[in-house]
């Protein structure tokens, strides 16, 4: 517990900081003041809406997994499975890159693959930086890198090869921005999307691609400022573009930092704020729209809209998304399925020594939380 200096000293240092800072906040006042003239109100619109949504690493974080195992699963919201593969740090790159791109004949044999052979590399060195690296420097994160080209293959497969019996909006859970691929490539991909979209448009179906960002610096940022200004306190849903100069303000990145995609390399879509309740108190969220369907945003957030009236169990989010969150997350009987398999798999390698595997699950593997 702090002692009375102590709290004393800290709310001074507090207080001096806030001083220092009010010249700040009267800039992004201003900046909030300027958006109140672009809010547009959002009518819903019927439309069928898809995500797609990889298994969060936390999700499956053992009790006894001495090889760090986790599991690459991406599912859509209608529980359609898309990709199951187990991988650890130590996996290697050349193996994992064989269930992709056939050794001899160099042909795709999985979605990740056919992204690959379209962006015309055969090889994840290639498609990524992460995977350019020797393995013994690589950082176990590279995994997370890896799960997430796996969405953006399973989205790309959606959008270019799925046909659809009416039109669709696709939400794709994260920005429409992306810094994993190697130069160049991302812009590839993001013509490989327009092919996709112009295709299904010539079969009278029409495909909407948005991004819907749960966490951001732009919303953590400016949370006080639009309070204070009273921007997006509308008593019906709304949506208004997000400014350059709040991107510049909150992004770290200058790659993410432009509003309109063409001719920047990682950027892939134009940025709102959005709010799809009808009380001047609901959340408001970041939405990216594909760049190429920004001035059809009435209709793209209409509906996106129709999706999140009935959002549960988080309210005015989208129902597709917590949909295929809960049909990704390994939790319960099927979490215990794959500890056990991890398990028996441990045993068979062992041998006679296969009881100590029994001995280490019966014992506490944290004796820290003894404190709580």
């Amino acid at each position: 517990m702090l002692s009375t200096d102590t709290t004393n000293a800290l709310r001074r240092e507090v207080s001096e900081l806030v001083s220092q800072e009010r010249t700040g906040l009267t800039r992004l006042r201003e900046h909030c003041t300027s958006l109140r003239a672009d809010i547009q109100r959002i009518h819903p619109r019927a439309s069928t809406a898809i995500s797609l949504v990889g298994t969060d690493g936390g999700n499956n974080q053992l009790r006894f997994d001495p090889f760090l195992v986790q599991l690459v699963r991406v599912v859509d919201s209608s529980e359609n499975e898309y990709c199951l593969q187990a991988v650890s740090p130590n996996s290697s790159v050349d193996k994992i890159n064989d269930r992709h791109i056939d050794p001899a004949t160099k042909a795709p044999i999985s979605l990740l693959g056919r992204m690959m052979d379209y962006l015309e590399v055969d090889h994840l060195s290639k498609l990524s930086p992460v995977f350019a690296k020797p393995e013994e420097d690589r950082s176990p994160s590279w995994i997370l890198e890896y799960r997430g080209l796996m969405e953006w293959a399973v989205l790309f497969h959606l959008i270019r090869e799925k046909d659809f019996g009416t039109d669709v909006l696709i939400v794709r859970d994260g920005p429409l921005r992306e810094k994993m691929f190697s130069k160049g490539l991302f812009k590839k991909y993001r013509e490989g999307l327009e092919e996709g979209i112009a295709r299904n448009a010539q079969k009278k179906r029409r495909v909407f691609l948005v991004g819907v960002i749960k966490h951001s610096n732009v919303i953590q940022k400016y949370r006080l400022a639009l309070s204070l200004e009273g921007v997006l306190k509308t008593t019906y849903p709304c949506f208004a573009k997000v400014p350059d100069q709040m991107l510049a303000e909150s992004f770290r990145w200058r790659e993410w930092r432009e509003n309109v995609a063409a001719g920047e390399e990682f950027v892939g879509g134009v940025m709102h704020f959005v709010k799809f309740g009808d009380g001047p108190y609901d959340p408001v969220w970041l939405v990216d729209i594909f760049s190429s369907q920004a001035d059809e945003a009435h209709r793209v957030f209409g509906y996106l809209l129709h999706d999140s009236i009935s959002g549960f169990p988080i309210p005015y989010y989208p129902q597709c998304l917590q949909k295929a969150h809960e049909a990704a997350a390994l939790v319960d009987f099927d979490f215990d399925i794959l500890e056990h398999g991890i398990a028996e798999a441990l045993k068979n390698s062992l041998g006679r020594k296969a009881f100590v595997v029994d001995e280490l699950a019966l014992q506490e593997s944290d004796f820290s939380q003894r404190r709580y």
